[in-house]
């Protein structure tokens, strides 16, 4: 979760004020208050999703006087400009507590209504430029050459001015052997961050991040309804389709031994998916030039696990806005008087003060990993 001060958690279960503002911005910056013009906004949203490449993206609608784009140098034009937006809370006396959405790059803009009436807004996180960015001729990488210095190269040719943040040392091991990167960029980097056992996006301060998954046995937030509640509607599903119950990791065979493997699975017998169950055996598979050590495809396996174990039963409700929310979160989803612990997968922030927040989340409970 976004940093925020308890006033701003306890103000949002009651009535309260929201506001909310969105700046044209240089490429580049970084931090929760950049340099930039102002726009008028209108309405729109933040979507946000644990499992896409790009993991957020931008619909705006701002008031359009004089401001479509007829020239590259203008603001609004798609060639490297970003759109920083941050969502907030006015308390008594005026002052303001900020939450940074992030920023975006500008992918489109769009008037119905020329030559001044409303602009709608597309944009994508800096990890579409990473996207975007495929690689015109392979590229090799030696064995000795640390993580972070392969992340800092591929990174850095499409952004010079990158700030790249690890969460422990990870970056300072070697990857092990020679690795090859073919056409696609973003691919390859989420083969060596993921082999780790790492998840890695654009936070809310334009820096990128490598870090571990949450701890899901720390709940951020309470969703409920009743007095000081926030729920507005829930829905929910119970399907098995796209669950596994176990990960198969696999490097590659060097020259004169075979390839490091290890499995993880679901261990605990009173889980639904357990892997002796009466589910059944759904493994997946993930094989990676960057697992070297069998200690890596471990983590790698477990990791990838813990991203999809819990009971397969999702929700999806209507909140009162909290922008501090992010994908992967833990929270807890009270149902009546049933109390569950989920993981936020999916959620959309609106822009306007009136909207509500909807979100989608995976129950996540009785994780207990083995392997071998």
């Amino acid at each position: 979760m976004r940093p925020v001060s308890a006033r701003f958690l306890s103000t949002l279960r009651g009535s309260h004020t929201a506001t909310v503002q969105a700046f044209v911005v240089a490429a580049g910056q970084t931090g929760v208050s950049p340099d930039g013009d102002e726009l008028e906004v209108i309405s729109g949203d933040v979507n946000l999703d644990a499992t896409a490449d790009i993991r957020s993206t931008l619909d705006l609608e701002v008031e359009g006087t004089g401001a479509f784009p007829e020239n590259a140098g203008d603001g609004l034009a798609p060639y490297g400009n970003e759109v920083f937006v941050r969502r907030g809370i006015t308390f008594g006396g005026g002052s303001i507590e900020w939450v940074s959405l992030g920023y975006f790059r500008i992918n489109s803009a769009e008037q119905d209504t020329a030559p001044d009436g409303p602009i709608r807004i597309a944009g994508r996180d800096r990890m579409g430029g990473i996207v975007r960015a495929r690689l015109t001729a392979p590229r090799q990488f030696p064995a000795a050459m640390t993580y972070g210095d392969v992340l800092a190269q591929l990174v850095g040719e499409v952004y010079p001015w990158a700030t790249i943040e690890w969460d422990d040392d990870t970056n300072f091991d070697p990857i092990g052997r020679t690795v090859i990167a073919e056409e696609e960029r973003f691919a390859f980097l989420n083969d060596l961050i993921t082999s780790r056992g790492k998840i890695w996006y654009w936070d809310h301060r334009g820096i990128l991040v490598i870090r571990d998954m949450p701890d899901p046995g720390a709940p951020v937030w309470e969703v409920n309804s009743g007095p000081n509640g926030v729920l507005l509607s829930l829905g929910r599903e119970i399907s098995d389709e796209g669950v596994y119950n176990a990960v198969v990791a696999v490097g590659e065979a060097l020259d004169t031994t075979a390839p490091p493997r290890a499995v993880a699975y679901d261990n605990n017998p009173a889980s639904p998916t357990y892997w002796d169950g009466d589910f059944g055996k759904v493994p997946r598979f993930f094989s990676s030039p960057f697992i070297t050590t069998v200690d890596r495809a471990r983590t790698a396996a477990a990791a990838l696990l813990r991203e999809n174990l819990g009971v397969p039963y999702n929700v999806d409700f209507q909140v009162i806005a909290n922008p501090a929310l992010e994908p992967w979160d833990p929270i807890i989803v009270r149902i009546g008087r049933r109390a569950e612990t989920h993981v936020l997968s999916r959620l959309t922030v609106p822009l306007s003060a009136l909207q509500s927040m909807s979100a989608e989340t995976r129950e996540q409970t009785l994780v207990v990993i083995g392997g071998s």
